[in-house]
């Protein structure tokens, strides 16, 4: 579908605006979750750099904008790109949403006692960390370049991610041997949550470059 964005960029002007802003919200989005996992994993205080408020709101103003644009393409427009205006919105709900899970990382970090950490997963949480944000620069690349290859590794990537993130919190469900605080287990159940929709809204968006519209959120087909 967003093959078909790209081929007509330069005669539809407001779609390549909506394309861009929807780059720019990931922008956003990136930015939120580096410092939304600093602040949980590294600072005692939940110290953080960012307004992560401020952040929110100005990928909510993208959101708005890109409804207003993909909107009054349609009006004026043939009724042809109704899928491509679809898929624009859809995108950018998913993105959107990414932002709201960062917001609530930051403030699983402001109510838990001290940095996160649990030394048996340290290592597998450390690889989930940076393959979501390793993968935010991919799907970036992705709606640029309408690269399938790129979007077809960040689906396989980011379906792991989730498995893991599924895996860890039937551990923490069934296993009365882990050795954990209440509120260690509570806050790793919540960040696992977390991490698993953010890891879902990312393959939401990349989805959209490998499936028809009717398939968008699923993995590729073929």
């Amino acid at each position: 579908m967003l093959k078909e964005i790209q081929q007509i960029f330069r005669r539809k002007g407001l779609i390549e605006q909506s394309i861009e802003d929807c780059i720019e919200m990931l922008k956003n989005d990136w930015e939120m979750f580096t410092e939304s996992v600093k602040s949980l994993r590294e600072s005692d205080t939940a110290d953080i750099p960012l307004d992560i408020e401020a952040k929110d709101i100005q990928i909510n103003k993208f959101e708005r904008e890109v409804r207003k644009k993909v909107l009054t393409h349609l009006a004026v427009n043939d009724v042809s790109d109704l899928n491509i205006g679809l898929t624009l919105i859809n995108i950018v709900v998913d993105i959107e949403r990414i932002g709201d899970y960062c917001k609530n990382i930051v403030e699983l970090a402001q109510n838990h006692p001290g940095k996160l950490f649990f030394d048996q997963w340290e290592k597998e949480m450390k690889q989930m960390e940076d393959t979501i944000s390793n993968n935010f620069d991919v799907l970036i690349k992705v709606l640029k370049e309408a690269n399938t290859d790129l979007a077809k590794q960040l689906l396989d990537e980011l379906w792991t991610v989730k498995k893991t993130c599924e895996n860890f919190n039937m551990t923490l469900l069934k296993n009365s041997d882990l050795n954990l605080k209440v509120t260690d287990a509570v806050a790793l159940a919540l960040y696992m949550r977390y991490l698993k929709r953010i890891a879902s809204h990312l393959m939401n968006v990349a989805s959209s470059i490998v499936n028809p519209f009717h398939r968008i959120g699923y993995r590729a087909i073929g």
